[in-house]
């Protein structure tokens, strides 16, 4: 660590349960966030603010006036930019010390299976069901941890997936793929922009968490969020012997 990063990082270093040791793990990892939009801005913000050296940015999609109320990335005058171009320019403005890989693709098995061994940590920041399943996957059969953020309306949730442990459930032991399931969008049932910026915010904490190797993660446990009423709630997870992914039946 340099002279520059000692400063622009003290106020981590300061922390007994950082220190050196985490912050250099920070400057040593590589996060992969899947989806620049309401949830991905903050994480991405704060992953890059914090020193993670390698984040790897994944959306599809450019940016529309409608995204702004909520996604914090991005700005009035790059409206029809590639959304992750757009996430580029400002984390490189906030940190020119962190690399950032952009992939403008929706992304699949093949993707993943490929990138996701290279990963510290993942970030699932998208907002499509099966999308989330293949993360989900992708993470399993590779040991990486994976953070899983939602919103919609007043309504958020949040749980970390770290299958480096042997115990860990994973995202489809709470949401199984074949049940019957509504997919539905900010751009039909809306959003309230905060409450966005918590879980996001709450994903990054998660990922440096497992990345410094330091606290407490969210692993076995649902975090649902009320931004409403501002009431969480907490739901005990455990691996399901049933699940199509990490069961018991399933051959690894």
């Amino acid at each position: 660590m340099n002279d520059d990063q000692l400063l622009r990082y003290s106020r981590h270093i300061l922390v007994d349960e950082i220190g050196i040791e985490a912050q250099q793990r920070f400057l040593d990892a590589h996060a992969i966030v899947i989806g620049a939009g309401g949830l991905g801005s903050p994480a991405a913000m704060y992953l890059a603010a914090a020193g993670v050296g390698e984040i790897t940015l994944v959306d599809a999609d450019s940016i529309d006036l409608t995204n702004l109320q909520r996604q914090i990335l991005h700005v009035t005058a790059s409206v029809g930019k590639p959304k992750v171009d757009s996430a580029r320019d400002a984390l490189t403005a906030l940190n020119p010390g962190v690399k950032i890989n952009t992939v403008a693709i929706r992304v699949g098995a093949d993707w993943l299976n490929t990138h996701v061994p290279r990963a510290t940590v993942v970030l699932d920041c998208t907002d499509n069901f099966a999308t989330r399943h293949a993360i989900n996957a992708a993470c399993f059969a590779h040991g990486v941890p994976l953070v899983s953020g939602a919103a919609l309306r007043f309504d958020g949730q949040i749980s970390t997936f770290d299958f480096r442990s042997a115990e860990s459930p994973c995202y489809a032991c709470v949401f199984p793929p074949d049940d019957a399931f509504e997919e539905v969008a900010c751009s039909t049932m809306g959003v309230f922009s905060p409450t966005v910026g918590i879980i996001g915010a709450m994903q990054a904490a998660e990922a440096l968490r497992v990345i410094g190797r330091f606290g407490t993660t969210l692993e076995g446990r649902l975090m649902m969020l009320d931004s409403l009423r501002m009431e969480w709630n907490t739901m005990r997870i455990t691996r399901q012997a049933t699940c199509p992914v990490c069961g018991t039946h399933v051959k690894k």
